[in-house]
């Protein structure tokens, strides 16, 4: 027979007698018999602890787990609790299970722990966890009830409560104990960020969950764009003009910021506002070229041409080797040919209209994705478009100077000249 089996079988023996003397035998018996146990326990007691922790520390599950088994049979907890303290030795006993992927035995170590610690949080923790591994939930969800009722304060319980909720998508649960957590620390920003999800989630509106989120921490800009995208979601864009301006206040260098305050003025009606905005954003950043044709864009629906067709011009300078600049330039003089095109069928309607192509075929030839008129220009050229035979009818002074402009009030905002085409001589 191994030592270790018989230092359990004297263990089970002196278990089975040490309330009462054996019977038939004498008190001295008995007390000789702890103190063998006693002295036993004091000789191998400290040697097992050691190895247990060498072993644990070399992952070496297996010698570990076979050692605690010994440290438990013993019962060195009882023995010295300080040189073997009774959570230390539950916990990792089931630890190295854990790792051996024995989750039943880890869960039958931290039950037999739980029999002498029934409060201990660490391991009910570690209990929980085992459940988890072994698809029990409702045991899972007891474990966590019952550390709650230990600890009801115990924010960190109540978040591994509310991820449980989560993952099982009981989010009517989940939003119960966030909304405790939230009563005990109102500024937990982990619990109001998963509170609005989980309302989300539910299908509950949770625009009142981002509001106060960012109330109780206004310097988040985070919160606050993340509220004013809801407001926005509900169609509440003053509300979030104002709330964006709070943001910019806050951080003057936010570029997603700035944008999302002029996209909401604009869908506010606000095209003055949404301009100033865009103009800071491009403070911030003067190389971005999608900052110039939103611009152009805002000033195009504002009617105010001249500043649109600036803007355009802006984006072409920044990024002339690419299409898109060109590509709001035709749309400005297309939408500007739109807007004063007469039935007289005018020259400067033609010319505005030339421009408008020409710019959209160096768009095109520049690999430009967007919307293009191009196409549609060479498919209504005779009726639309500034040609050679109106060239051919020019005055002489226009021909010398090779410079076509716009005379007609309608368009003192076009500041460009038309030059003939190669094949117009």
């Amino acid at each position: 027979m191994s030592k270790v089996k018989t230092i359990i079988i004297a263990l089970g023996v002196f278990v089975l007698t040490m309330c009462v003397p054996p019977e038939g035998g004498s008190e001295d018996d008995f007390v000789k018999e702890k103190a063998r146990l006693d002295s036993l326990r004091e000789l191998r007691c400290p040697r097992l602890m050691s190895s247990a922790a060498e072993y644990y520390r070399n992952q070496d599950w297996k010698q570990t787990v076979t050692i605690y088994e010994e440290i438990t049979s013993l019962d060195c907890d009882e023995w010295n609790p300080t040189y073997a303290p009774p959570q230390e030795i539950y916990q990792y006993y089931a630890i190295a299970y854990e790792q051996l992927g024995k989750f039943d035995s880890a869960e039958y170590v931290l039950l037999d722990g739980l029999q002498k610690l029934p409060n201990n949080i660490q391991l009910r923790k570690r209990l929980a966890y085992s459940y988890k591994r072994q698809g029990k939930k409702d045991k899972e969800i007891i474990e966590y009830e019952r550390m709650i009722e230990l600890e009801p304060d115990n924010i960190t319980i109540l978040n591994d409560l509310s991820t449980f909720y989560k993952e099982e998508s009981l989010f009517d649960d989940q939003i119960y104990v966030l909304q405790k957590i939230l009563d005990m620390d109102s500024k937990n920003e982990i619990a109001q960020s998963e509170l609005a999800m989980a309302y989300e989630k539910s299908g509950k509106d949770p625009l009142d969950i981002y509001k106060n989120r960012f109330e109780e921490n206004p310097n988040n800009i985070n919160y606050g764009i993340d509220y004013a995208e809801r407001l926005i979601q509900a169609d509440n864009f003053t509300e979030a003009v104002s709330v964006f301006e709070r943001v910019v206040e806050r951080d003057s260098n936010n570029k997603l910021a700035y944008r999302k305050l002029a996209e909401a003025n604009r869908a506010n009606d606000d095209l003055g506002a949404a301009a100033q905005a865009y103009e800071e954003l491009f403070k911030i950043d003067p190389r971005d070229i999608k900052v110039a044709i939103s611009l152009s864009d805002v000033f195009l629906e504002n009617q105010d041409f001249g500043k649109a067709l600036r803007w355009a011009d802006e984006a072409i300078s920044l990024k002339g080797d690419h299409g898109e600049g060109f590509g709001q330039k035709g749309k400005v003089y297309y939408f500007g040919w739109k807007s004063f095109r007469t039935k007289e069928d005018r020259i400067d309607d033609r010319i505005v209209a030339k421009l408008s192509y020409n710019n959209y075929m160096k768009a095109d030839n520049k690999g430009f994705r967007g919307v293009s008129k191009r196409v549609w220009f060479e498919e209504n050229s005779k009726d639309i478009l500034y040609g050679k035979s109106h060239w051919f009818m020019a005055e002489d002074k226009v021909k010398r100077s090779q410079k076509i402009r716009t005379v007609s009030p309608d368009y003192n905002w076009v500041t460009e000249v038309l030059t003939p085409d190669s094949n117009w001589k």
